[in-house]
C-alpha cells in the first residue's frame, strides 16, 4: 500500500481522537476537516517536494498548527474549551493537543465508548467507529453494508447529533457503568469484524481491512487495565484464529473456499499462536461467556489433525453457546457440525428449522448438506438461490462451478 493512504488508515482516528479529546465532541465534524485538510495538504507538498524524513512527525506538526489557526480564526475559545483564554491572547500560549503515543492510545480508548453510547443504535455505532476512527470514506462503509452514501450520511449526521444532545466531552464511562458499556464496544467491534469476515459483496481487500480495523480497535482496550478483560481477550482471540485462515479462504482469482478444501500450509501460524496467547489470558476470570466459546471453536478450526474428538467437541460447544446467547447464524454454524457428527440428514432437519430464508450462507450449506445426501435436485435448488443472493463476481464464479458440477 503506498504510503500516503496507508498513513491516514493508521493516523486519521488518532489525530481526530487527540483533537475531539481537547476540544470538545461538538467540535467532531471539525477535527474530522482538520485532519482531513492536513492530510490533502501532504498529498500536494509531498508531491513536489518529496516525502519528508519524518512523514508522522510532519502531519503532527501541520495538524497542530492548523488546530491553533483554525480555532483562533473561527473564534471558538470559550471557558469550556479553553479556559481564561482571550481570544487575542498571544498564539503561543495557547495549549496543544498531545499528540504522543500515551495520548493517542487514550485519546482512542475514551472515543470507542464515546460512540459506542446507549443513547446509539448499533448502525450508528459501527458507521461512527468507521467512520472516525478508521478513516473510512462514506462510499466504502455504503459498499460494506450494502445501503447508500446518502443512508450513511444521514446515519452518521443522526448519530452525532445525538452525542452532542448527551455529552460534550469523550470520556471513559465510570466503574459502575462500565461493564454494560463495555459489552456494547464488543458487540460493535464484533460485528465489524463479521462484515469483513462474511461480506460477499465488497472487494476481499475491503473485508481485510474491516477485520484489521475491528482487531485494532479490540487492542486498544487491552491497553488500560479496567478494560483489559478477559471478554476482550477472548473476542481478540476469536479474531486471531479466523483471520489466520485469510489466505486459505480464496484461490487466486478470488474464488470462495470452503474450510475442508482449503490448504492449510497457507494458514498463519503467527496469528494462531498470538490467538492461543489471548485464548490463555481470557481464561483468567474464571467465566466462560459468548466469545469464550466462540474462540474455543475458532481454535479447534485451526487443529489440521481430525481427530475423533474434534467435531463432538465442536458440537458440544456450539449448543453451549446457543443455550448462552442463540443467534440464527451461529445455530447455521451448529448444523455444519452436526453433520460432521451424525450425517447430513440430521444437519438437514436442523437446518430448516432455522428462519434464515433469503441469506446466502444458509442456501449454500444446504446446498452442500444435499449434495452429501445424494440430493442433487434439491442441491441445485438451493445453489440457484444462492446464486441470486451475492453480487461479488467470485463467489458467483464459485457457485456457478458446483452448478455445473451437478
Amino acid at each position: 500500500m503506498p504510503l500516503l493512504p496507508n498513513l491516514f488508515r493508521t493516523e486519521y482516528g488518532k489525530m481526530v481522537a487527540v483533537l475531539v479529546r481537547s476540544f470538545g465532541f461538538s467540535h467532531v465534524e471539525e477535527a474530522e476537516d482538520l485532519v482531513s485538510d492536513t492530510f490533502a495538504l501532504a498529498a500536494e507538498t509531498w508531491g513536489m517536494k518529496g516525502i519528508p524524513e519524518n512523514p508522522t512527525g510532519w502531519l503532527y506538526t501541520v495538524a497542530k498548527n492548523n488546530a491553533r489557526d483554525r480555532l483562533r480564526r473561527k473564534g471558538h475559545f470559550s471557558n469550556r474549551i479553553l479556559p481564561n483564554l482571550k481570544q487575542d491572547h498571544p498564539l503561543t500560549e495557547m495549549p496543544e493537543p498531545d499528540f504522543s503515543p500515551e495520548s493517542f492510545q487514550d485519546s482512542q480508548l475514551r472515543m470507542i465508548f464515546t460512540l459506542c453510547h446507549p443513547a446509539l443504535n448499533p448502525e450508528q455505532q459501527v458507521a461512527l467507529c468507521l467512520r472516525i476512527l478508521g478513516g473510512f470514506g462514506i462510499d466504502e462503509i455504503a459498499a460494506a453494508f450494502l445501503t447508500t452514501k446518502s443512508t450513511i450520511n444521514k446515519r452518521l449526521q443522526r448519530g452525532k447529533s445525538r452525542l452532542r444532545e448527551v455529552l460534550s466531552s469523550i470520556e471513559l464511562p465510570p466503574s459502575s457503568a462500565l461493564n454494560e458499556r463495555l459489552e456494547a464496544v464488543l458487540t460493535t467491534i464484533y460485528l465489524l469484524f463479521n462484515e469483513g469476515y462474511h461480506a460477499s459483496v465488497t472487494p476481499e481487500t475491503f473485508r481485510r481491512e474491516l477485520c484489521a480495523d475491528a482487531i485494532r480497535l479490540a487492542l486498544l482496550l487491552t491497553t488500560n487495565k479496567k478494560t483489559n478483560l478477559p471478554q476482550v481477550n477472548a473476542l481478540l482471540a476469536l479474531m486471531c484464529f479466523q483471520t489466520s485462515r485469510f489466505d486459505a479462504r480464496s484461490g487466486t482469482d478470488g474464488e470462495l473456499i470452503l474450510y475442508a478444501r482449503q490448504d492449510r500450509s497457507l494458514w498463519d501460524e503467527r496469528l494462531i499462536g498470538q490467538g492461543r496467547k489471548f485464548l490463555t489470558a481470557a481464561t483468567s476470570g474464571g467465566h466462560n461467556g459468548r466469545y469464550h466459546l466462540e474462540a474455543a471453536i475458532a481454535f479447534l478450526h485451526t487443529k489440521p489433525t481430525e481427530s475423533p474428538e474434534k467435531w463432538p467437541t465442536i458440537l458440544s460447544l456450539y449448543n453451549r453457546l446457543l443455550q448462552l446467547h442463540y443467534s440464527p447464524v451461529a445455530a447455521l454454524n451448529r448444523t455444519y457440525a452436526l453433520s460432521r457428527v451424525h450425517g447430513p440428514e440430521a444437519a438437514i432437519t436442523e437446518a430448516l428449522k432455522i428462519d434464515l430464508k433469503g441469506h446466502l450462507w444458509f442456501h449454500l450449506l444446504l446446498a452442500d448438506l444435499y449434495g452429501q445426501a445424494e440430493e442433487k435436485a434439491k442441491a441445485k435448488d438451493h445453489l440457484n438461490q444462492s446464486l441470486v443472493l451475492t453480487k461479488n463476481p467470485a463467489t458467483k464464479r464459485f457457485i456457478a462451478a458446483k452448478i455445473a458440477a451437478l
